[in-house]
């Protein structure tokens, strides 16, 4: 490569990876989108986190995209506070559950099975966990995955068959003569929980970093209780594939103007247009001796 392309390349490569993420997950693409303006706000990284600026006033909703082709179920919390059921969050909670590939737009507290109020962004004071007397968490999305337990099929060979129907006559035979029946070996299968979820009906102390800082120049951000909106969805199972999650995704939010004065996004410093100076200002274009003044 001469040295010209590989400038250009490098050049290609760096405006790559100044592009602003705007998703999170393995799993699951999780997205944070501004439902007033359709944006899908950026995500900025800082100190090992995920941060999103929000605007206050603004609704918002949470994207999730299953990236497997494969079911999963999305355990959803803000604020520390579970979306579903209102409940302090914990991973064994209620959650959606998304068909291979689905994307899923989870934009509110949900209310009951065709309702939810809608996200918004609020003052911390204002927000639903700050009214119900859970302020600690405050700032901080979280989306739980499992992936689903699909379930063995039961295949007997021939000759098992066989020695299972023999030893059922033997139990039966010494049941009559009032001997006690000969112990079964172990099968090896077990009851399992299986968790109930909500599926889509139809294709329709987290303050830390910033607390510490020097005082913010605008009130912290919490998520509110907006208005009712119609969200339709329907009950499935699902069985999860271990108790703990799979991947669990955290993003943090603030306003644009706290992120700045907090140092999670940087901004290009704009200075002032100053004059240009002269480094021989006294300098013409005179090579020689100029003539004298002109006599009278």
């Amino acid at each position: 490569m001469t040295p010209r392309l590989l400038a250009l390349a490098l050049l290609v490569a760096t405006s790559t990876l100044a592009l602003p993420a705007r998703a999170v997950g393995r799993l699951a693409d999780v997205t944070v989108t501004d439902r007033d303006t359709g944006a899908t706000l950026a995500l900025h990284h800082h100190r090992g986190e995920y941060w999103v600026a929000g605007r206050p006033g603004a609704r918002y909703a949470i994207t999730v995209r299953n990236r497997l082709g494969e079911r999963i179920l999305a355990v959803p919390a803000v604020d520390g506070v579970n979306v579903l059921s209102g409940e302090t969050a914990a991973w064994d909670q209620t959650g959606y559950v998304l068909s291979p590939g689905q994307p899923y737009q989870i934009t509110g507290w949900r209310k009951s099975s065709s309702e939810i109020a809608a996200f918004e962004f609020s003052s911390a004071g204002d927000s639903y966990a700050g009214r119900t007397g859970r302020p600690d968490h405050v700032g901080v999305i979280g989306v739980a995955l499992f992936r689903e337990r699909r379930p063995e099929p039961a295949v007997l060979e021939p000759d098992h068959a066989v020695r299972d129907n023999r030893q059922r006559q033997e139990e039966s035979r010494s049941f009559q003569r009032g001997a006690p029946p000969p112990a079964s070996p172990a099968t090896g299968l077990q009851e399992r929980n299986s968790s109930e979820a909500l599926a889509q009906h139809a294709p329709s102390s987290t303050t830390d970093s910033l607390a510490k800082a020097a005082p913010l120049p605008a009130p912290r951000l919490g998520t509110g209780h907006g208005q009712r909106e119609v969200s339709v969805i329907s009950h499935t199972r699902f069985e999860r594939l271990q108790a703990s999650p799979n991947e669990i995704i955290r993003i943090r939010y603030d306003s644009r103007e706290n992120l700045v004065a907090a140092g999670v996004i940087r901004e290009p410093v704009l200075y002032p247009r100053l004059p240009t100076p002269s480094a021989f200002p006294n300098s013409g274009n005179t090579s020689y001796v100029p003539d004298p003044p002109s006599r009278f």
